[in-house]
């Protein structure tokens, strides 16, 4: 199975302990703010079989639907994608 798309996007599933990933974060406290911030992928701390996501220090269960990109440039251009794309649809 390959590890990542040609859009710098990572298969969820191929991740391993040690990599770093980019994600696009919104802000819980503000829905309408979002970032861009790197991350690594670390041992989940209750799970001995499976990985979490590090991040602003806190552990992250890595969901299915979680979008993880290899570089921060591949994050940005897919959000000014998503972007652009919203605005057309409005």
């Amino acid at each position: 199975m390959e590890r990542k798309n040609s859009m710098g996007v990572i298969n969820a599933k191929e991740v391993q302990v040690g990599d770093e990933v980019y994600v696009i974060y919104n802000n819980p406290h503000v829905p309408t703010v979002s970032n861009i911030r790197a991350a690594e992928i670390v041992p989940h701390p209750k799970d001995p079989n499976a990985v979490a996501l590090f991040l602003n220090d806190t552990f992250h269960t890595i969901e299915d639907d979680d979008a993880l990109f290899t570089s921060e440039a591949s994050a940005e251009k897919a959000y000014s994608d998503y972007m652009d794309n919203q605005d057309q649809m409005t």
